[in-house]
């Protein structure tokens, strides 16, 4: 069996996984990028696991639903740091986080 049934989530991860990227990078040019760190720790780290449960889909591994299952987890939190910064690249970011984290669930049910 294909992947093509995860296509909608692997999507959503791969364009979470470029928010996030961008989000961090922008972080990192703001005037004070201390204040930002934890935004761009899990900006990285978000970045990280999305790009993982999509390479799980795309092989079609049995452990999909415990990737996406904790990639929801990993976006949520994500999501909740950034909607605390009123910088657009955040607010962007916490909308993939949280498109992803529903794309993931959806793959668990």
């Amino acid at each position: 069996m294909g992947h093509a049934h995860y296509q909608a989530c692997i999507d959503a991860c791969q364009a979470c996984a470029e928010a996030c990227d961008h989000c961090a990078a922008e972080c990192r040019k703001e005037p004070n990028p201390g204040r930002m760190a934890r935004c761009i720790a899990l900006d990285i780290d978000c970045a990280a696991f999305c790009r993982l449960a999509a390479e799980f889909m795309m092989r079609n591994s049995e452990l999909v639903d415990l990737i996406c299952e904790d990639c929801a987890e990993i976006c949520h939190m994500c999501a909740e740091e950034c909607q605390q910064h009123e910088m657009g690249h955040c607010q962007q970011c916490a909308e993939a986080c949280r498109a992803c984290a529903e794309k993931c669930l959806s793959m668990t049910a």
